[in-house]
């Protein structure tokens, strides 16, 4: 049995309050009306970010050059400046908000990788594998803990409390209004929150169910004197693997997507998919390696750890060849409405954008693709934690220009949230480990993956 140090107790709990000291600060922080925004911005020592988002030296050389000008030319002037800084007070106003948002579906997205690795395990009746069941089951124990905060921040979202999503703002969908978006009035009657929260709750509902009812028969395998509880799990693994293919996709489009209701892609689905499973077999694979570190699941052997790196290897690949297709495509068909998603994040977010191709990508096959290092733990952790900072950041793409444009930075907020739901993590999931044996026993293929090597 696993004992849960009190060290490491001690950290999670001291990353949790560090987060909270840190999320509370960003929204205290956060401007409550224009004029705060109009200091900031005055305050900004940065001139050239300051051109695009500061319309009063436009408006200052407009005078210059026109002496001229009518007070009805003025006041639209001063029209189009209010109507900005209302705009950029929402996406500063966002910030900890959307910061908040992407550590929470991260870290939620992770354990759900991990529960369809787990799935895929069972249904392929892999040998290899058995030995490090009882670790991913421990690792999904986030999935419920997570939903549950996630569902709450989304029904905050529809409650207005935030502006991450346009399509759930007053008289998006409503003609005459100043607010009107026809595009997005076109698509109201998938994007409305009533079916949008339903559709959360269903496919959140449906993933723990499965979480609960594998884990429960696992346990239950441990004590039966055949191996019922084992073919039960194959059965309900098959039937989540279909359930899950088809939420996911759905899931990517509600949860991010749809962050820019006027942007779609065919292969977006498949592309988060391919982010959050790298991550969840990543971290598999660093949990394990810190579990033999503490002198527990003595069955694990090099041929394992090599056996999940080569999974972190081959979805890193897979996770590029889809970022490509999908980049690739949509910028050398050069549809306004389509490469508008790739053109901000190239001219406002050009660090994180490329930086994430060379943490999810350059940095994993430089070091992965040789066999040698496959086996050495300290290799592994510095890749492991290189993937995962990069895939956070691969979300951080994703979501952050749709919410607060070109206001972003790496701040308080930011980090703040990624302590909290990290100590929140490692808390749930070291606590599940120490409640039941590391070893599923009476797994018919125990023996094989006990003795697994090449």
């Amino acid at each position: 049995m696993y004992t849960f140090s009190s060290k490491l107790k001690t950290f999670s709990l001291i990353l949790m309050a560090l987060g909270i000291l840190g999320i509370g600060y960003g929204f205290i922080s956060a401007p409550k009306n224009i004029q705060e925004v109009e200091a900031i911005l005055a305050s900004d020592s940065h001139n050239n970010h300051n051109e695009a988002t500061v319309p009063a030296e436009e408006h200052h050389a407009v005078s210059e050059t026109s002496h001229a000008e009518t007070g009805e030319h003025k006041a639209e002037v001063n029209s189009e400046h209010e109507e900005h800084l209302n705009h950029v007070l929402h996406q500063l106003q966002n910030k900890p908000w959307s910061a908040l948002y992407v550590a929470c579906i991260f870290f939620m997205l992770i354990s759900l990788g991990v529960l369809a690795f787990y799935a895929i395990q069972q249904v392929a009746l892999a040998g290899w594998s058995p030995v490090l069941f009882r670790v991913m089951q421990g690792i999904t124990a986030y999935l419920p803990v997570g939903s549950v905060i996630f569902f709450i921040v989304l029904i905050l979202c529809g409650l207005h409390f935030n502006h991450i999503f346009v399509w759930l703002g007053e008289g998006v969908t409503k003609v005459g209004d100043p607010n009107y978006d026809a595009i997005i009035a076109n698509k109201s009657g998938y994007l409305n929150f009533p079916f949008w929260i339903l559709r959360a709750a269903i496919f959140l509902g449906g993933w723990n169910l499965y979480r609960y009812y594998s884990r429960k028969n696992c346990l239950a395998q441990d004590e039966s004197i055949d191996d019922s509880f084992y073919k039960k799990n194959f059965n309900i693994s098959a039937g989540f693997l279909v359930f899950f293919i088809v939420t996911e996709s759905i899931m990517s489009w509600d949860w991010i997507m749809s962050i820019d209701p006027h942007w779609f892609s065919t292969l977006f689905g498949w592309y988060v998919f391919a982010s959050f499973l790298v991550s969840g077999i990543t971290t598999i694979c660093l949990v394990t390696l810190y579990l033999k570190s503490k002198g527990v699941l003595e069955h694990v052997n090099t041929s394992h750890i090599h056996d999940l790196a080569k999974f972190m290897f081959g979805f890193s690949v897979f996770w590029t060849y889809l970022w490509f297709s999908q980049f690739m495509l949509i910028w050398y068909a050069d549809i306004p409405e389509e490469v508008t998603y790739f053109v901000t994040r190239i001219q406002v977010y050009n660090l994180p954008f490329f930086g994430a191709v060379v943490m999810n990508f350059v940095f994993p096959i430089l070091i992965l693709v040789n066999t040698d290092f496959k086996r050495i733990s300290w290799i592994l952790v510095m890749a492991g934690t290189v993937i995962l900072l990069g895939h956070y950041i691969d979300f951080f793409n994703m979501i952050m220009p749709g919410t607060v444009g070109d206001q972003w930075f790496i701040g308080v907020s930011e980090i703040a949230s990624i302590l909290f739901f990290l100590g929140l993590f490692i808390y749930v999931v070291f606590t599940a480990l120490s409640k039941a044996p590391l070893l599923p026993k009476r797994n018919p293929y125990i023996e094989e993956s006990k003795h697994f090597q090449y």
